[in-house]
């Protein structure tokens, strides 16, 4: 009875979509004020509905209900109860209707906190908001319901993909689809201002939360899969450049460089064009992000290889959404005139540069994703592009910005003398230099790319920290605790990013690797470390069987660590996982994965000595703050004189 509730929510759900997709938008044109209030309410409901839908879906997985097919499919009664609620996710019916979850969330708080839209821009975009939701219930309803029973429930399931039974995949994919649909806000507001013809500082200065809480959470769910891949896959790396994490990367390179392109439009009145493109793209690569993973023309780890027919469904919506908006704003692109002028050298020009290298860099990873479907079409050929094509291609621009950063955000508005501008920065310089040396000096015979990343980290956190000084002026620290949330929100994302780059550049210069075969008893140095091997042993878990190995981990003597690295395998799907074992560290990560037993009665081992390992999702961490710090500024919740006098203006039209 419960599932059948969750169905009839769903379709009530979809026809209440309907409904604000069209009144709303109806009673906009013809300046109706009842049709555009009812867009509040209607996005309430929607609201409403569909998470009592999910509610129901989630409860058919705790209670481990086998009638439903999709509990039956990805489920068992000995699964631990976190994965018994994140299978609901765990698949492609139920993170779809995760998918329209967080999208009618999104509609429903712009409902909410949109009160101080004018009413016909707000009446648009909570009905460009329901269109989409629209046609994503429309995808599930008839090509993906969740809800179909099993005329012969079976006794028990078939159990989730262990690959997936992990606390990092648990969490990774809500916050990921905050990312992603979260970037729908920012697309209704480009489609609404295109809609009416009017884009300003003020459109500028509500779009820019949005984005940001979407940018945010899709840094935390790119950093959250990061990890697992790094401690789950057993290979020891972060990025593997595979298909599904480019599809979220490519959203979160444009949601960027929206970002520092509304805050032109905001200040200047300038670039007005390209942020409305940007803003239809990022949006449009999320959604290129669900096809690839769902349609099943690129083959992934991470991805639900549904059946092709589903794939064209969500093509058909991606080109629906992204070639209509494109065709509006080609019709609109002659009213979006530019009111700022300034200098190539200024604060517009270097955010101008921003922007280029951030959107070319998610062309490149577009174009190296997408390639060898495009030569399998076009040629019949099967290619393979990997990691080295990336970090030859899409390294460059990375150095680039962040050279570039620290600068542009020292740089006067309009017009500006360079070497005047960034005299701030050279303390920051002197340090970032002294470090790039310090890192040389101890890296001879190594990769330069521990040199260029420390040096590029520690420019980009200086230069934040210069900013920041800069900013208070002689007024010392009461000025400095009086500055802007969004200043600050601002210096810890950029002092983030230079963290990564430390971790990436150091851990990947400097990591040392031993692959062997170990007697029980045996022991071996791996950099600066000895590692034993104590014992393996067999154990059983909840709903797995596991070969766990103990791993003495001592230096110089001094006992440092015993690890339990693991090798699991899953009866119900008779599927092995690799649980590798960490000591964590701030300056080094020691890794360590056993493997097959040998038939000499030995065990295949792995170890790893990672430094700085912890540093890139650190600095992930920082990243998402000063987005969150950047969120809470006051300015983004009291009207500014500005943004009061533009709603005047629009309602007296």
């Amino acid at each position: 009875m419960i599932a059948e509730i969750g169905h009839f929510a769903l379709i009530l759900a979809f026809a209440v979509s309907l409904y604000q997709a069209t009144v709303p938008m109806i009673g906009a044109s013809r300046d109706w004020h009842g049709w555009m209030e009812s867009a509040n309410p209607a996005a309430l409901a929607q609201f409403l509905l569909c998470g009592l839908s999910f509610a129901a879906l989630t409860a058919a997985f705790v209670t481990s209900d086998f009638s439903l097919k999709l509990v039956y499919e990805n489920s068992h009664t000995a699964k631990p109860m976190l994965y018994k609620v994140s299978g609901v996710w765990g698949n492609h019916e139920g993170s779809m209707l995760l998918w329209v979850l967080i999208l009618s969330l999104f509609g429903a708080a712009a409902a909410v906190f949109g009160t101080n839209l004018p009413p016909r821009l707000r009446a648009r975009v909570l009905a460009v908001q329901a269109s989409i939701g629209a046609a994503f219930y429309a995808f599930i309803i008839f090509t993906s319901n969740p809800f179909l029973r099993l005329a012969n429930p079976p006794f028990d399931g078939r159990d989730l993909n262990p690959l997936l039974q992990d606390p990092g995949l648990a969490f990774h994919p809500p916050f990921l689809y905050l990312g992603y649909v979260g970037l729908s806000m920012a697309f209704s507001f480009a489609v609404a201002a295109l809609i009416e013809g009017r884009v300003d500082a003020a459109w500028a200065r509500w779009v820019r939360p949005w984005t940001l809480a979407a940018w945010m959470f899709l840094t935390i769910g790119i950093a959250l899969g990061s990890w697992w891949a790094y401690y789950e896959l057993g290979w020891g790396g972060f990025w593997f450049w595979d298909p599904v994490e480019n599809a979220s990367f490519m959203p979160w390179l444009l949601a960027a460089a929206l970002l520092h392109s509304a805050i032109v439009v905001e200040k200047r009145e300038a670039l007005k064009s390209w942020t409305i493109l940007l803003a239809i793209m990022a949006f449009g690569f999320s959604l290129i992000g669900t096809f690839i993973v769902r349609s099943g023309v690129i083959t992934s780890v991470h991805s639900f290889a549904s059946d092709p027919e589903r794939g064209l469904f969500i093509l058909a919506i991606l080109g629906a959404f992204v070639g209509g908006a494109l065709t509006l704003y080609a019709a609109r692109a002659g009213t979006m005139t530019a009111k700022g002028v300034f200098a190539p050298v200024s604060r517009e020009g270097a955010l101008v540069l921003n922007n280029v290298l951030l959107a070319v860099s998610a062309f490149v990873v577009f174009i190296g994703t997408m390639w060898p479907l495009f030569a399998e079409m076009m040629w019949d050929r099967k290619l393979s592009v990997g990691a080295p094509f990336f970090n030859k291609a899409f390294t460059p621009f990375m150095i680039v910005l962040a050279i570039v950063l620290p600068m542009g955000s020292l740089i006067p508005w309009k017009r500006a003398r360079f070497l005047r501008a960034i005299r701030p920065l050279r303390g920051a310089l002197i340090f970032a230099l002294a470090i790039g040396l310090l890192v040389y000096a101890v890296s001879t015979g190594r990769s330069s790319i521990a040199v260029i990343g420390a040096g590029l980290g520690a420019w980009l956190i200086a230069g934040a920290v210069a900013e920041l000084l800069h900013r208070t002026g002689s007024s010392g620290l009461s000025r400095l605790l009086r500055l802007p949330r969004a200043d600050w929100g601002k210096a810890v994302a950029h002092a983030g990013l230079g963290v990564t780059f430390i971790g990436v550049g150091l851990m990947t210069a400097w990591q040392t690797e031993d692959i062997r075969v170990a007697q029980i008893g045996d022991s071996f140095d791996v950099a600066g470390y000895t590692i034993t091997l104590q014992s393996v042993e067999q154990i059983e878990g909840p709903n797995y069987l596991s070969t766990m190995a103990a791993m003495k981990i001592s230096q110089n003597g001094t006992e440092v660590a015993i690890l339990h690295p693991e090798k699991r395998v899953y009866p119900v799907q008779a599927m092995p996982t690799t649980e590798a074992a960490i000591d964590n560290g701030i300056l080094r990560d020691i890794y360590v994965v056993i493997g097959d037993a040998q038939a000499d009665g030995g065990w295949a081992v792995r170890s790893y000595v990672k430094p700085f390992a912890n540093w890139i999702w650190a600095g992930a961490i920082f990243m998402a703050l000063g987005g969150l710090i950047s969120l809470s500024d006051r300015r983004y919740r009291v009207a500014a004189g500005a943004r009061r006098k533009s709603m005047t203006a629009v309602a007296a039209e």
